[in-house]
């Protein structure tokens, strides 16, 4: 009897990770593609071969720096954020066990967005101060939300409801600096609030490769101890895995990946919700956390949303926060019917 409970188990793993393979290996010439057309789409069209021709080693001429001054920056900025904001929302769903679970609706992205204002008030201006001040106003909050909600141990629920309301105040304080700000001041804040990759550079784009590349360090260990915290506190402990302390690394990683972006770009909202669960009905793995799955889903999503908002309208480029609370906020209407359904 036995052995047959743990046939079938391998036979239902070995067919999640061949269903899991194939569709990683759809979004990846999906990714491809949307990097390529970014490259190619613009008011000076180019072809795939023009595009390659640009990106060989000792070109020179305008096609290059189009290609590689202008457009390979954003193009690989909404890649790589992408995969951040996936891997972000996939680490906070599996912590919390709830598909609201994601740095924008527990408030990290809008401490991100108080922490600029702050920065701005103190008179910082430039990169430096906007990046620092995003880092601070995400970890700050993360820390906030997580002393709040931790009572007998954090729970998943809890983390989300004292999130939102923390979310709340935040938007208020936000609010009020809108209002009573000097009035460039206030437009500085809003630029930067409205999510966009427009003017994105080389020089931002590796400062976030780097961090981004340090924070996947984590992911491995990660990874196998998520796995079996989704078996019940209780359980893990049983195995072992040291749990409050697990759980206070996954959220400094989710804060550190969503800070990463918001420090660039300012805050990008529904991508880390919808790509981890778009990632598990994609690879079929249910309730199992899929790291891989959600980074690649992210990519995908913030590349074509930022092909959207580039490309909609003639002579206009939007910003890409706004495509995606658009295509986003029909995603969580959904969400939220079918999880109401559920209960």
């Amino acid at each position: 009897m036995n052995d047959t409970i743990v046939l079938r188990a391998g036979r239902v793993s070995l067919r999640s990770s061949r269903r899991a393979l194939l569709a990683y290996g759809l979004l990846l010439p999906v990714l491809v593609g949307c990097v390529l057309a970014a490259l190619s789409m613009g008011s000076r069209p180019l072809s795939p071969a023009e595009v390659l021709g640009a990106l060989a080693p000792g070109a020179h001429g305008p096609d290059r720096l189009v290609v590689v001054e202008w457009r390979a920056p954003r193009a690989l900025a909404a890649a790589l954020f992408g995969a951040c904001l996936g891997l972000s929302g996939a680490l906070f769903q599996s912590l919390t066990r709830n598909p609201l679970g994601s740095p924008d609706v527990i408030g990290l992205t809008t401490g991100s967005y108080t922490g600029v204002v702050c920065a701005i008030m103190l008179g910082g201006s430039g990169y430096a101060a906007m990046a620092g001040g995003a880092l601070a106003g995400g970890l700050g909050t993360a820390l906030l939300v997580y002393l709040l909600a931790l009572r007998q141990g954090m729970r998943g629920f809890r983390l989300i409801i004292v999130g939102i309301a923390v979310s709340a105040m935040l938007t208020s304080v936000n609010t009020w600096f809108s209002v009573k700000a000097d009035l460039d001041l206030a437009l500085r804040a809003a630029v930067w609030g409205a999510g966009t990759l427009n003017g994105v550079g080389w020089a931002p784009v590796g400062f976030a490769a780097v961090a981004a590349g340090l924070l996947t360090l984590a992911l491995p260990v990660l990874e196998r101890r998520t796995r079996q915290l989704e078996l019940g506190d209780d359980t893990a402990s049983m195995l072992g895995v040291p749990v409050e302390r697990t759980k206070a690394l996954l959220v400094v990683v989710g804060v550190g990946f969503t800070s990463v972006v918001t420090a660039v770009t300012g805050p990008i909202a529904f991508v880390a919700l919808a790509a981890p669960q778009i990632a598990r009905r994609l690879t079929g793995r249910g309730g199992v956390v899929d790291l891989t799955g959600s980074a690649l889903v992210g990519a995908v999503l913030l590349s074509l949303a930022d092909l959207v908002a580039q490309h909609s309208f003639a002579h206009t480029s939007l910003p890409v926060g706004a495509v995606t609370v658009c295509l986003g906020g029909g995603y969580l209407v959904w969400l939220l019917l079918r999880e109401s359904g559920r209960s």
